[in-house]
């Protein structure tokens, strides 16, 4: 999964209306960074689910499952951290290959730089006159900004550290992935698959509707597809595993 922070409108300098916050940068990246890890934490609440509830249906000794368990939650949450290092790397590198574009630029080139932040201003809406007044004023505060923001729709604290994006992933797999590990293994061996299931549609359920809200979407819409997947699911890979438990056997 990809944790990359969401770019800014490149088609509004300027706010919407006054009521809006004014660093709409910073609370989409924040926004992108929270549904990324509802998003982690869900991927560890299924696969590690299904891992241990297919186990449990082929075996009612507890050791296979603690065992499954384990590895389901240390491969995951490795795999999630690699996969987002590799992921957000790639981006961050051509943001950063941006970035310094942008910036030779500007220095071999300021003048036609500034004409074509006028342009752009004027392509937004913007009198020739405002249009002006405008990017020579943000020029003279900070030329880079102002052209990272109009011709690239981001910003230099855009850039996301692909460390802290696959510590994020590891931690929210691994968070996510601990209810039903924990529930599977401390509960009896009698009710510890219908314990599972039942913590684990109740988690996926928080995780929908959180992720729905972050993301302003309807929340009974996702909670309800999100707990319809994680339900089939779970009663594949239980059936799987009874199954083969019992032609084993």
């Amino acid at each position: 999964m990809s944790h990359t922070s969401a770019p800014v409108d490149p088609s509004g300098p300027h706010p919407g209306g006054p009521d809006e916050p004014h660093d709409q940068g910073g609370l989409h990246a924040r926004l992108n960074w929270l549904r990324a890890g509802v998003l982690g934490a869900n991927d560890g609440i299924v696969s590690v689910a299904a891992t241990v509830v297919g186990v449990a249906g082929a075996t009612t000794a507890v050791t296979p499952v603690l065992l499954a368990g384990a590895a389901a939650v240390v491969g995951g949450a490795v795999s999630m951290a690699l996969g987002e290092y590799v992921s957000v790397s790639s981006s961050s590198d051509s943001q950063r290959a941006l970035i310094a574009k942008e910036r030779r630029e500007l220095q071999e080139d300021p003048e036609g730089e500034l004409e074509e932040l006028v342009q752009l201003y004027e392509a937004d809406g913007l009198s020739r006159g405002t249009a002006e007044t405008v990017a020579r004023e943000l020029t003279s505060r900070d030329a880079l900004a102002a052209h990272l923001r109009m011709e690239l729709g981001m910003a230099e604290e855009d850039v996301v550290s692909p460390w802290a994006a696959a510590g994020a992933s590891f931690l929210a797999f691994l968070v996510g992935a601990l209810l039903p590990f924990l529930t599977i293994v401390l509960v009896p061996v009698d009710v510890r698959v219908p314990a599972t299931f039942a913590v684990t549609l109740l988690a996926l359920a928080c995780t929908g509707y959180v992720g729905a809200r972050l993301g302003d979407a309807p929340p009974a819409r996702a909670t309800v597809r999100v707990v319809v997947g994680g339900g089939l699911a779970l009663a594949l890979t239980f059936a799987v595993g009874a199954l083969l438990g019992t032609s084993v056997a």
